[in-house]
């Protein structure tokens, strides 16, 4: 029997290897284009165009330097790649998580490591790094999850933590098409890229 194929073909025209990733097979195109066509909660949101990967990965960006004034641009530019393996294996809501057990969270580690060497990040961020994306990740999914996927801020709370509503007041949930979230996606990349 022949082994499976284990590699994708991106639009860049780079070959990569899922289970053996290169930062050199890392392209900021391949990423924004497949971040801005993958759906955050399966789909299930409302509005004209899915809420993509892409627009998540900015809105937690934007929560985080809000939240972190003195972050610097390498530390933003983590916060707008913590999906970024996403862009490859889909985002997969936290119960097909938990069902699928740890290869999946292997396999986002590997891909998070040559994405975040390839664009000069540590292969692993530091954990107080992480705890603090997380926060504003979580503060996005609070958010996401009241505005456009049809909880109660009550049963937001209980999923995500209780958050502060006059700083949640202070975000805008952006529904584009994937041709939008994708520039703004490389935009804000290149922004913060230059400031490195």
């Amino acid at each position: 029997m022949a082994k499976g194929r284990a590699w994708q073909r991106m639009l860049s025209g780079r070959r990569l290897d899922l289970l053996d990733p290169t930062p050199v097979d890392v392209e900021i195109s391949d990423i924004a284009h497949g971040l801005a066509f993958v759906a955050r909660w399966n789909g299930q949101t409302r509005g004209d165009f899915a809420y993509s990967v892409a627009e998540h990965s900015l809105l937690v960006e934007e929560i985080f330097a809000l939240c972190q004034p003195s972050a610097s641009p390498r530390d933003r530019l983590a916060a707008l790649l913590h999906d970024a393996p996403e862009y490859v294996i889909g985002d997969m809501i936290s119960p097909v998580k938990a069902a699928v057990g740890p290869g999946y969270g292997a396999l986002d580690a590997r891909l998070a490591a040559a994405i975040h060497l390839r664009f000069g990040l540590p292969a692993v961020l530091p954990a107080e790094l992480k705890r603090r994306i997380k926060r504003a990740d979580k503060l996005s999914a609070w958010l996401e999850a009241v505005r456009i996927a049809g909880f109660s801020e009550s049963e937001a709370d209980r999923l995500f933590g209780r958050v502060d509503r006059d700083l949640a007041a202070r975000f805008e949930i952006r529904l584009r098409p994937p041709r939008a979230a994708r520039e703004a996606f490389i935009a804000r990349f290149e922004s913060l890229s230059a400031l490195l």
